[in-house]
């Protein structure tokens, strides 16, 4: 059976779309209730180790800056992370044919961005999403998708369970922009009184689409 669950992740002023998860074969979609926690001020809740230097609210970066968060999803896990978006790549539905999609899925556009992180902090953050969103045309927040197999197009490796000082990780977010949106930016917001931080660059577009556009 494929299952898929839209997931609440976190409220903001953006509508925000939950992410789908994906499996091998067959399919139903059954909603989550439970949020990923968010702290009312992860600034003052996160210690910054020394020498490390957040980035401010509201920055706008380029496709390979990197940009330094307090993140700290609940109240065990907390750290300092360097985000960086490296690149992004439009594909299209039929990528995802192995997978049984709702009608609506069906009329959206994958996104695959390639990311890296890497802990700076004193905490462990193990086993939490990756704190990024896709931002579309219409300003929806749309959380990546996740896979119970591998997605060859994008393969997606979530933190593992120990995720502490110093740890890396370079992985493919999938994104779904519904409505056939278009991607306008990559975004990290702690919370919903403040200004995300945002990525923008040039959105790689496959040949074989460029030549039938």
């Amino acid at each position: 059976m494929i299952s898929r669950a839209l997931r609440p992740v976190l409220a903001t002023t953006a509508l925000l779309v939950g992410a789908l998860v994906l499996a091998g074969c067959g399919g139903d979609a059954t909603p989550q209730s439970k949020a990923t926690e968010t702290p009312a001020n992860t600034q003052t809740q996160v210690p910054v180790p020394d020498g490390v230097t957040l980035t401010a609210y509201g920055t706008e970066l380029k496709f390979g800056d990197s940009a330094t968060v307090a993140y700290a999803p609940n109240d065990q896990r907390k750290s300092v992370l360097d985000l960086t978006v490296l690149s992004a790549v439009q594909g299209t539905i039929a990528d995802l044919s192995g997978y049984s999609l709702e009608e609506r899925t069906k009329a959206s556009t994958p996104y695959y961005v390639r990311v890296s992180v890497k802990n700076v902090g004193t905490g462990d953050v193990g086993r939490t999403p990756i704190p990024l969103f896709l931002v579309d045309n219409r300003n929806t927040l749309i959380s990546a998708s996740s896979f119970t197999n591998t997605f060859k197009k994008c393969p997606s490796v979530p933190l593992p369970t120990t995720f502490g000082p110093n740890a890396t990780l370079s992985t493919c977010l999938v994104f779904l922009a519904p409505d056939h949106g278009t991607m306008t930016g990559v975004s990290f917001r702690a919370v919903q009184a403040n200004a995300p931080i945002l990525w923008k660059g040039v959105v790689k577009v496959p040949a074989t689409k460029k030549k039938a556009s």
